[in-house]
């Protein structure tokens, strides 16, 4: 029996390039439904009182939460009816004792593994729990 290597390798090639198309289309599929929100919800615990608590953020707004400056670039989300994820993109910077501003963190935060990317500080810890289209603080001004 004579093994036909031309056919074969084109077999392997159709089936390498249909095992790429299924990411592909997830992929693009996930672009589509993605959602950019207005703003990013966090929380935020404090080591020393044990005090926890939740603040909205602004996307390109700063919110001071102890020694951090928080300030998320982006937001997205899911709609409700995918699998959740919710991730954002932000910036962390520490005030230290002698009143500089020094960068502690640069990344992404995802929501369903809080752990993964979250902001830990020797007195404070912040993770992202949401994103969303509006908060009840009031929008900082455009000026």
């Amino acid at each position: 029996m004579k093994f036909n290597y031309l056919k074969a390798s084109a077999l392997g090639v159709i089936a390498f390039a249909a095992a790429f198309v299924p990411v592909t289309t997830m992929y693009s599929q996930a672009q589509e439904t993605r959602i950019e929100n207005a703003v990013a919800e966090f929380s935020g615990i404090d080591k020393i009182t044990g005090r926890i608590i939740k603040f909205d953020v602004y996307i390109g707004g700063t919110v001071q939460f102890g020694a951090l400056q928080v300030t998320p670039r982006v937001c997205y989300s899911r709609p409700v009816t995918e699998t959740p994820k919710t991730t954002s993109f932000l910036e962390v910077d520490e005030i230290t004792l002698d009143r500089k501003i020094r960068r502690i963190f640069t990344g992404w935060m995802f929501a369903d593994s809080p752990g993964l990317n979250a902001v830990e500080h020797s007195i404070y810890d912040i993770w992202l729990n949401d994103c969303k289209q509006e908060s009840d603080i009031t929008p900082p001004s455009d000026s």
